[in-house]
């Protein structure tokens, strides 16, 4: 080959590297990429997504602590109803209504007003 053969084939147009099939490959690419930033970002594996998932973890990681703290509180509620003396007598006395030996019950009632009384205003 000589010089000018070298030439004219470097010169030459490719099959397939036309102006018009590069701006065809460029812009599918630029909407490739396009879709593959927008299903990253709101797909469903995507950053939104995440954001989500994470907030959700929290969440629950703070409900999962509430729920100890109120376990740890039962647990403790429920050593004292079977060994302290006084937490016992408090609920035979609040729930059973039992009263110790030489107590005295008084109930009162309310007696409604006689029809020619006058009510007392209500208090504000």
């Amino acid at each position: 080959m000589t010089d000018t053969a070298a030439t004219d084939a470097a010169s030459t147009p490719k099959p397939g590297a036309s102006p018009r099939g590069r701006r065809v490959v460029s812009y599918g690419l630029a909407v490739l990429t396009v879709v593959v930033l927008i299903d990253a970002v709101a797909g469903e594996k995507g950053l939104l997504s995440l954001v989500r998932v994470k907030e959700e973890t929290q969440a629950l990681e703070r409900q999962v602590l509430g729920m100890r703290a109120e376990n740890q509180r039962m647990v403790e509620q429920a050593r004292r109803y079977r060994e302290d003396p006084a937490t016992i007598e408090e609920l035979a006395r609040h729930d059973l209504g039992l009263m110790k030996p030489g107590e005295k019950l008084f109930i009162i009632r309310d007696l409604p007003p006689a029809s020619g009384a006058p009510t007392p205003a209500p208090a504000r």
